[in-house]
């Protein structure tokens, strides 16, 4: 029996906080098995993996019970709503101990997703109101960040999503063709088009993107990229385990954070910002206020509005720092002096403690 099941119904065994939590508890000989979605070869090293084919928003709860059904774990670890409300009965049921990750705001969330609408829309944020109500009755209950719900639980712990170092590259030196890098969920609202736009305008620039591309999004990418000058400068890479996807960092310039201005990311702080910043890149982010104050106060980068002029002062300032590239040379020092001081896996190490504590608890 493995100490610990991480459970998921809705994420796949690529995504970069499974593995951070994974690699933690491999640092204090925690066996984990892994019951998700995707490719078993994306999934974390040293770990049992089973997975399953992805399926629709409205099939995701009745398999959120079967995949909890299955694990086998003395601690079951659900990574978003549907496992934690299934991971929660079944834990009850069979006297195991529940952990509930909760990585958004979802309510909040869903407010960013076009297919939250109608029936479907109504469905997930049911889901999500009662997952926040089971999350407070966990055995623990790990949020991202302090402003995630919710705000009262039994035990309730912040696991930022700091970077894992032995996951990223060191920085490196620039590339001689300049070139910017994103990593992560690729959709509209998290700057996909925005970085679409700025790339048509900024010739000298190329671009990889390393994540899944949304379905409502994947129309239009293909219509820009067959109708523009983008070919061959921006490269989609699709979906891989993080290891493999900051590889992308080694030479590149900068690293983009376009978010748009929507209740999910208003207050959040993205962790592919500090993974930038570990990987020693400069960064443009737009101007929402957390990571703006970061930004700046770290001389790490540069900011543009999150409106209408974003495209056209990325632009800008993407063409400056060719022009410029002692400028861009000294945020890129100042990311990486932030980074020896503050990128640490401690979050993750008190998580694998406090771990640690309840599968003794169990026995």
């Amino acid at each position: 029996m493995p100490d610990l099941s991480i459970v998921t119904s809705g994420h796949d065994v690529a995504d970069a906080r499974l593995h951070r939590v994974v690699a933690a508890c491999r640092r204090v000989d925690l066996t984990v098995e892994v019951l998700g979605l995707g490719d078993p070869s994306s999934a974390p090293d040293g770990v049992s993996v089973h997975t399953r084919a992805r399926g629709s928003v409205a099939r995701r709860s009745r398999m959120a019970f079967d995949v909890a059904r299955a694990a086998r774990g003395r601690v079951l670890f659900a990574l978003d709503p549907d496992s934690t409300l299934s991971c929660l009965a079944i834990g009850r049921l069979r006297r195991r101990l529940v952990v509930a990750d909760v990585h958004e705001d979802y309510l909040s969330l869903l407010r960013d997703r076009r297919w939250a609408a109608g029936p479907v829309g109504l469905l997930a944020s049911t889901v999500a109101r009662f997952a926040t109500w089971a999350a407070a009755r966990a055995d623990l209950t790990v949020v991202a960040d302090e402003h995630v719900p919710p705000k009262r639980a039994r035990q309730r712990m912040v696991v930022r999503n700091l970077p894992d170092l032995t996951m990223l590259p060191d920085p490196s030196p620039r590339d001689q063709t300049p070139r910017a890098l994103y990593v992560g969920d690729v959709r509209a609202s998290r700057g996909l088009l925005h970085m679409l736009d700025v790339l048509e305008e900024a010739v000298d620039w190329h671009l990889d993107i390393v994540g899944p591309v949304a379905a409502s999004d994947q129309h239009e990418v293909q219509r820009r990229m067959g109708g523009s000058g983008l070919a061959g400068r921006v490269r989609f890479h699709g979906r891989m385990p993080p290891e493999r996807a900051w590889t992308f960092a080694r030479g590149a310039w900068c690293g983009l954070v376009m978010l748009e201005d929507t209740p999910a990311f208003r207050e959040a702080m993205p962790s592919k910002l500090f993974e930038y910043l570990a990987c020693g890149l400069g960064v443009l982010v737009t101007d929402l206020p957390r990571q703006r104050d970061l930004v700046e106060g770290l001389g790490a980068g540069r900011v543009v509005d999150n409106g209408p002029d974003a495209v056209s002062q990325a632009v800008e300032q993407l063409q400056r720092w060719v022009e410029r590239p002692a400028e861009l040379d000294v945020c890129r020092a100042n990311a990486a002096a932030w980074a020896a001081e503050n990128a640490t896996s401690s979050d993750y190490d008190a998580l694998a403690q406090a771990l640690v504590k309840l599968v003794s608890e169990r026995g």
